[in-house]
This record gives C-alpha cells, sequence and structure tokens, in this order.
C-alpha cells in the first residue's frame, strides 16, 4: 500500500495564518488525515506536525518524541512557565 504523504506548508502560506477549526468528534475523514499527518512527519523526518502545516485548518496535531505516536485534538494550553 502506498503511503499518504501530505506538502508541507512553509513560513509565508496564508494557510499557516487561519485560524483552526476545532473539531465535535474524529470520524473517518479525520482518522484517515491522522494517519497521513503520521506518514508525512515520519517521512520528513520530523518529531510532530499540525494540520494546518498540511493545509487542513483543524485542531489536530501528532508527535512522536520517542515512544510512539501521540494524537491531539483540540489541544489546549493549561498552564506554562517561564
Amino acid at each position: 500500500m502506498k503511503k499518504a504523504i501530505l506538502a508541507i506548508r512553509t513560513f509565508g502560506d496564508p494557510c499557516l495564518r487561519e485560524p483552526s477549526l476545532s473539531l465535535n468528534q474524529v470520524g473517518p475523514s479525520e482518522r484517515i488525515l491522522i494517519q497521513a499527518m503520521i506518514e508525512t512527519m515520519y517521512e520528513a523526518d520530523g518529531v510532530g506536525l499540525a494540520a494546518p502545516q498540511v493545509g487542513i485548518n483543524k485542531q489536530i496535531m501528532v508527535i512522536d518524541v520517542g515512544n510512539g505516536p501521540v494524537i491531539m485534538v483540540n489541544p489546549e494550553i493549561v498552564s506554562r512557565e517561564g
């Protein structure tokens, strides 16, 4: 099966300035997007990728800092330091 590698948007792309929509539910299309984002992140040797970086303005991100992929939907910053 061919991997779904998405085009990564770079600085200056107007898509990166648009507000992202929160999700009420994660359906089949979001699951396909998440899998494609994970494959794209690994192909780019990255440790994280947000949906706007692939041209989709939804609040979805994937990360892998060495323990396997973590998927975040509608993430919120609840505290910070420094």
